[in-house]
């Protein structure tokens, strides 16, 4: 059967991203978008769309004549004593330009040793993050971060989380019947953004879509005032559509 190729998945564009960039990486004096094309199997309509990101983003560079080569950004990720640091500030620039995009604090949150961890955000005054008046970790059964988290775990782990963090009552709009919750979760389309409407916080809406790759699960979210919330599935459309950078930035 021959592969699928999800534009908007992001661990599915994140995969083929790096076939791209490994091809690319074996031509250090450029090669064409046939050729990569010829070497990834990539389609064209796909391929068009995914060098453009990879430029946008720096990963690549194209020559006068046409040619692809490796562009500054994944120069500096090469290696050396700067790599961590050149990692981070990669992933804050594709934090920035997403907030600015999406209008909205966004933030990168993983489940680490049985816990809901912010590892990343960006913010600003026009953007102002969530006020955590609950602790993040407590609250996974409620936030729109939280339960795209739960709804990449198995049942046991779910059952596992919630034993230790029971499902508090936050708002009038929070699940706290874990019946209903796991049925929300089992329900939700792994290619559709969790939302959160005033679930966390009254005032608040939020928005989440899933940044796995392998085993480790992960989730890039925003947050908004509810006041902005005729623009939440908007917004969370283009969080989904732009969340590939994002964990390209994390691959690599």
């Amino acid at each position: 059967m021959a592969p699928t190729y999800e534009p908007t998945a992001p661990y599915h564009s994140v995969r083929y991203a790096l076939r791209v960039l490994e091809t690319v990486s074996r031509h250090p004096t450029g090669t064409t978008d046939a050729q990569i094309a010829r070497e990834t199997g990539l389609p064209a309509a796909h391929l068009t769309h995914m060098l453009a990101m990879l430029r946008r983003e720096g990963y690549l560079d194209q020559l006068s004549d046409g040619a692809y080569v490796v562009g500054e950004s994944l120069a500096l990720l090469g290696g050396g004593v700067d790599r961590a640091q050149a990692l981070n500030d990669k992933l804050q620039t594709s934090l920035d330009e997403l907030r600015d995009s999406v209008g909205a604090a966004v933030y990168i949150s993983r489940y680490i040793d049985g816990e809901v961890r912010i590892l990343h955000y960006a913010d600003g005054p026009q953007t102002p993050k969530v006020n955590e008046w609950a602790e993040f970790h407590r609250t996974a059964h409620a936030s729109a971060m939280g339960k795209c988290l739960l709804a990449q775990l198995d049942h046991d782990g779910r059952r596992d989380h919630l034993s230790r963090h029971k499902t508090a009552r936050l708002t009038s709009r929070t699940i706290t019947n874990e019946k209903v919750l796991f049925h929300k979760l089992d329900s939700q389309p792994a290619s559709v953004p969790v939302l959160d409407l005033q679930e966390y916080a009254v005032g608040t809406v939020c928005a989440a879509v899933p940044i796995t790759a392998g085993a480790t699960v992960g989730c890039l979210a925003l947050s908004m005032p509810l006041e902005h919330a005729h623009r939440l599935r908007k917004a969370a459309d283009t969080l989904n559509r732009r969340a590939a950078p994002v964990l390209l930035s994390l691959a690599l």
